[in-house]
Order: C-alpha cells, then structure tokens, then sequence
C-alpha cells in the first residue's frame, strides 16, 4: 500500500469504527430512533434513505450546503427520510442532527472518500466550501482565546480560523494550545465562508514552530499624557532583531535604541506628548533564520486628553477612539436600562448608544448632564460610544406658581411650561409666560444649553415662535429689583396655538 493513502483511509475507517461504536446509544433513544445512524452517497452522486421512529414531531438541523434532505421536519410514526448529493471530485463528510423534544439524534454523512488537501491560503480562498484543507503559516493575530479565533498568513494570503480544537479534540480550550502570535502554525479544517470572510472552522492544529523571536516583558506598557519610554525585552535565536514604526504610530512614536547580547534583546521607543484622545498601536519584531520570517507583537497605549466640544462639533469629527466631554439636555431616553437617550445643546441634538451603569443613575428626560465618549457611528449615522457619565444637573418639573414661592438659585434648575403672553425681546427670548393665575418674566431664552454670545440670539424666530404659544424652558428661579424671573432660560419644547 502507499503512504499516501494511509492517511484518508484511516479517516474513513475511524469513521466506520465511531459509528459502530455509538451505532447502540444513537439509534435507540425513546423519543427517537433511526434505522441506522450512518449515511453513505457514492462519490458520483446518488440518495440514500434511512427510517425514523419517532413519538412525537421532529425538526431536522443541517449545515451542510452539498446535502440535500427530503424532509426538514416529521411527526410521530414511522418516516422514510433521503439523503441526496450531487457528485464530488472529493471525499466530504459531515453531520446532521435529528432534533425530538429535548433529544437530539446524530447522523453521520459520508460521501466518497474523505481526503485532506494540502494547500495555500490562495487554495483556500479559491476553494469550495466544506472542504477540509491543511494549511501552514503564521499566526499574525489572536482575536479570541477562549474559541481560538486568530489569522493564518502565509506567502499566498490569509484566512481566518474560526474556532480551535485543543489536542483531545475539545473546544474553548486554545490556551492550552501554548500558540502565540508569530508561531508558523500546521492547521487542518473545513472551509467556510462567513459574508466575505473566509474561514478554517474547528481546525486541529497538526504542528507549532516556535517564533524565534519572543516579547519576554514590557515596561511602560501604557504611557502618561506627557509621553515617555517604552521599552521591550526580547529573547532572539534568529538572525538579529528588526522593527519597524507602524503607520499609525509614525506621528508620535520613535525609536531610541536595539541593543542585543546572545539571545537577548532591548529595544527603546520614544513617545511624544499627547495632545489628543487616548492612542496606541502594535509593534511587531522580526527576525529571521535565513529563509522563514518570524514575529512578535507587543502593544502600547498613551492616555490622552479629553476633548470639549459642543454637539456639532462632536458630529463634524471623524469616528475615532479619541475621548470627547458633551454636555446638554437629556430630550428623550430611548432604552432607560442601558441609557441609550438623545442629548442636545444649542448646536444640535445626538444620539447616545447607553451610559455606563445608567440604571443606577436616576437620571430623566429634562436633565442637564456631562458625559465623555468617543465618536462612533451607526449606518452613517453619528452617534457617542462608550460614554461614562461625569456630573449631572437635575431638573424639577415645577408649575409657574410653585416657582414663584422658590428662593433665588443660580444652581437648581426647574422645567416650567407656560402660554406667552407678551415678548420684550424677540432677539433674546425675554418674554412673559402664564399657567392658571400665575405668570413669571423669561429674562433670556436660548436655543439651548451652552449659548453663548450671538449664539443666544434669534430662538423666536428660528423656532417660529410667537405670543400664544406653549413653551416649555429650563431655568433657574432669580429675581431683578425684587421682581421674579427665569433668568438665562434654555429652551426645551414649543406648542403653536396656530
């Protein structure tokens, strides 16, 4: 016999023997039986049908894009379920469950003879869909550690790998895989492809090559505002150590030295002060053993400066991770449990994708808060991300004649409603407004929190504003020469009497 068909025919055969062995367990449940729970389909194509005894309805799950059933689903009896495959120029092989109540029946499917392709990531790109190949190249990133969802590069191209069995075939257990980023790595899975990404799934790793290139440990692995030094200990059996700024660190990150003894390896990096939002980059290290390339990766992080900027300003900025301070008024909560809500200031109005901890906040629709995020979008659509709640102001919805009797604070905020009775002032909103019996002078209403100068001006006729209207402002009580007034009022809603 050759060697080369030892491999697939051992595959095949460990497949016979499996379901041999669970042939008992699997076809004998209560709820639901099969005539046998290994289905085989000639490699030129063909059907094959099994019986299913169930005592109740059954649903059928199936993954496989090349299986076709002639039955997703059954009820209690005796049924005849087909399992059909167009031809294959490989062997392929799979699995389908048979779901009864809170049973579930496995079939094992068998086409041809199952046979492990050794391939480029170009191969596997251009491939068909579950087919298994085998595939070597270097880890260049890790995305889970639980899962073991990483890249895979070779000369060719990269391919995700989307789960990672551990050596007793289980799953969520990579780390005990010992694979870090620049390992040249020996993996085998079948292929699947996720919208455009093309995947490895549930891939057994064959072999670990080493890096020869290692981060031992860091030193100032996250960086103060003003900057600093970074340094990387490395261990080295390559040919020297080679690195390189990446772009997105170029404007602020240099370095200052590589000094290198035997195995061991410093490298020294400068970083600049920060005058913007928090910031970090990758660095990867090379070397080589005169034909493979190695790696390793370490990152860096610097603190930066939160940004003060009115709404508008907010939504003119790109998305980043740069951290930004608004404050406004809440206008509406959208979910109240996660603090997704709208804030707007005299500039604008946006939307805020949750609060940290907001339930716990007590915050409502009418109050004044200040909170840090990041400029995220939805769709095209701005929006704040990741916001942390700084201060908060509240806001008694009070009636005009309850206003009446408060003393003067420039601190406490009420919302008061009121019809206008008369304008001082249309440029800067000095008004009288009315509930019941009680009125109350407006001295000042802006278009929102935050005006200042001429953007103070012009509400009432922006708004369309006029005597007659509903308004409803938020202001703190004063008083001028012993008279009652909002004073500096924010402008929250209006009703047009039309």
């Amino acid at each position: 016999m050759k060697l080369k068909y030892f491999f697939p025919m051992f595959i095949a055969a460990v497949a016979l023997m499996v379901s041999c062995n669970d042939e008992f367990s699997a076809t004998m449940l209560d709820e639901i039986q099969v005539s046998t729970s290994y289905v085989s389909i000639p490699v030129a194509g063909g059907s094959t049908s099994i019986t299913v005894t169930a005592n109740d309805s059954w649903t059928v799950v199936n993954s496989l894009s090349w299986l076709t059933i002639s039955s997703t689903s059954g009820g209690a009896g005796e049924s005849s379920l087909t399992f059909s495959a167009s031809s294959t120029l490989n062997g392929r092989t799979g699995e389908v469950k048979i779901q009864c109540g809170d049973k579930t029946q496995r079939i094992n499917v068998i086409q041809g003879l199952a046979t492990v392709a050794t391939a480029t990531c170009a191969d596997v790109i251009a491939g068909p869909n579950d087919k298994t190949y085998k595939v070597t190249g270097i880890c260049t990133s890790i995305a889970n550690t639980q899962y073991g969802n990483w890249y895979l590069k070779d000369a060719t191209g990269t391919i995700y790998i989307y789960g990672t069995l551990d050596a007793k075939g289980a799953t969520k257990n990579f780390l005990s895989l010992g694979l870090e980023v620049g390992d040249e790595v020996t993996v085998q899975g079948p292929k699947t492809t996720y919208g455009t990404t093309v995947e490895l799934v549930d891939v057994t790793v064959l072999k670990i090559n080493k890096s020869l290139v290692k981060v031992d440990s860091v030193k100032n692995a996250t960086l103060p505002l003003e900057g600093g030094e970074f340094i990387a200990y490395l261990t080295c059996k390559g040919q020297g150590v080679s690195v390189g700024i990446p772009e997105d660190a170029a404007s602020w990150l240099s370095i200052s030295s590589i000094q290198s003894k035997g195995t061991s390896a410093v490298v020294k990096f400068n970083a600049a002060a920060n005058t913007g939002g928090d910031r970090g980059t990758t660095i990867t290290f090379h070397t080589t053993d005169g034909t493979k390339d190695y790696t390793s990766q370490t990152a860096i992080t610097q603190k930066g400066a939160i940004v003060k900027a009115t709404v508008a300003e907010f939504i003119a900025a790109e998305v980043s991770t740069i951290p930004y301070r608004l404050t406004g008024v809440i206008t509406s909560i959208t979910n109240a449990t996660s603090g997704r809500l709208y804030l707007s200031d005299f500039s604008g109005e946006i939307y805020v994708y949750g609060i940290q901890d907001f339930s716990t906040k007590g915050l409502k629709v009418g109050d004044i808060i200040t909170i840090v995020g990041k400029r995220a979008a939805y769709n095209g659509t701005p929006q704040v991300g990741s916001a942390v709640l700084e201060t908060s102001v509240p806001v008694t919805p009070a009636t005009i004649a309850e206003v009446l009797t408060k003393p003067d604070d420039a601190n406490t905020y009420f919302m008061v409603t009121g019809v206008i009775t008369s304008i001082a002032n249309a440029d800067y909103g000095n008004l009288y407004l009315k509930e019941g019996d009680s009125e109350i002078y407006v001295y000042g209403c802006y278009p929102g929190y935050g005006a200042t100068g001429d953007a103070r001006k012009f509400l009432i006729a922006n708004k369309g504003i006029k005597v007659g209207d509903t308004l409803t402002v938020i202001a703190p009580k004063g008083s001028y020469n012993g008279v009652n007034q909002l004073r500096n009022s924010i402008y929250f809603s209006h009703v047009s009497s039309k």
